[in-house]
């Protein structure tokens, strides 16, 4: 295969999932507490050319603050994470902050994911007010109870982690190995009443889109041209 077949060919490839990835941090530019994914290309030359390799990353910057005044919602001050349970019931770590409670009194999070206490997801009794403190205690006021009645049900599992250890699973969601694990912290704060939103920026993937698709179009253009070279080439060694 020609060698100006092969970089096309390879270009449009690493344009695809670039333009992939891209997409998915668009789909996510109202998500709370999204972090973007990241992705470069290295190349390496060897006797069969010169081979890109796709390396994955998380575009951790903070995303801006809202007030919403919502009981549940809550956002980090600064660095650190909440713990969440996975589907796959290992724990995962997110920024997102638009809490809720489910029909089995199970507090989790706006994607359904159970929230993280002490020892496990936590589970809220019935309750006439809800507080959450700026260390991730939970307190409510049960049912039928007197106002100064309020009552510690749980406390949020808040974690410090190594920046350069998180890593996306497959399912999207932030995790840890196990030679760097998370380390529950009290600096971590939470600020009631508040959301991180994402730290996509909508305009900049919308200009990134156009451009990987015109860059796309144009690999393909050479790719085209170097086939009708060939073909061209072909018929005069076939005349003479």
């Amino acid at each position: 295969m020609d060698i100006q077949v092969r970089l096309a060919m390879s270009g449009a490839k690493d344009t695809m999932l670039a333009q992939s990835v891209n997409t998915h941090n668009l789909a996510n530019a109202s998500t709370p507490g999204f972090r973007g994914d990241l992705i470069k290309f290295t190349s390496d030359r060897t006797m069969a050319g010169e081979v890109t390799q796709a390396i994955n990353a998380i575009d951790l910057r903070q995303g801006d603050m809202q007030t919403t005044g919502r009981q549940l919602d809550v956002a980090i001050d600064g660095e650190g994470w909440i713990a969440i349970q996975a589907p796959d019931g290992s724990e995962a770590y997110s920024r997102r902050g638009d809490l809720r409670i489910n029909g089995q009194g199970q507090l989790e999070d706006g994607a359904g994911r159970p929230i993280m206490g002490n020892s496990g997801p936590i589970s809220v009794p019935p309750f006439s007010q809800i507080e959450i403190g700026s260390d991730g205690t939970l307190s409510i006021l049960p049912v039928g109870q007197s106002a100064n009645s309020l009552a510690t049900v749980d406390r949020i599992k808040l974690v410090e982690a190594d920046p350069t250890a998180l890593y996306k699973g497959d399912d999207g969601l932030l995790r840890l190995p196990a030679t760097s694990p998370p380390v529950p912290s009290a600096k971590v704060k939470l600020v009631s009443g508040s959301l991180e939103g994402s730290n996509v920026n909508p305009i900049e993937s919308l200009v990134k889109m156009i451009d990987l698709a015109r860059q796309f179009e144009a690999q393909v253009k050479m790719m085209d041209t170097a086939g009708q070279n060939d073909q061209s080439l072909a018929s005069v060694m076939r005349i003479g």
